[in-house]
């Protein structure tokens, strides 16, 4: 099953309110699971209906990412790495931060093979950290 997307900005600040459960050099996890779904006050509870499907969102922020190609590049390769990996994930929201900027002098193109590959291998080693 595809998870949602997160699209309103309240949903995104619920995630990053709560802890970090997962970091590589580049990205850093956020989740709310399905339980800290049902014990969260109403108006986050309402956020994200229905609470036992999986919710993904993808924050770019431009402080690390300046060029539009590469950050929608990047968030292509969050919701495609999603829907790939071996376990899927758990019923809940989860948040996918980019908190490092990817070197332009070793990825001088905006969306190079190697960019994307490099970009997946890590979000394979996020996920694969994301705890149960």
């Amino acid at each position: 099953m595809r998870p949602r997307h997160l699209r309103i900005r309240p949903q995104f600040q619920a995630l990053l309110a709560g802890p970090t459960v997962a970091r590589t050099a580049h990205f850093a996890l956020h989740r709310l699971s399905a339980d800290g779904l049902a014990r969260a006050p109403e108006p986050t509870q309402a956020l994200f209906l229905p609470a036992d499907t999986v919710w993904l969102g993808a924050m770019m922020p431009k402080r690390w990412a300046r060029r539009a190609v590469t950050r929608n590049a990047i968030r292509r390769q969050i919701y495609a790495v999603a829907e790939e990996i071996s376990s899927p994930l758990t019923a809940g929201a989860h948040l996918v931060r980019l908190r490092a900027a990817f070197a332009p002098a070793q990825f001088p193109s905006a969306t190079s093979a190697a960019l994307k590959r490099a970009v997946r291998a890590e979000l394979m080693t996020l996920f694969g950290r994301r705890g149960a």
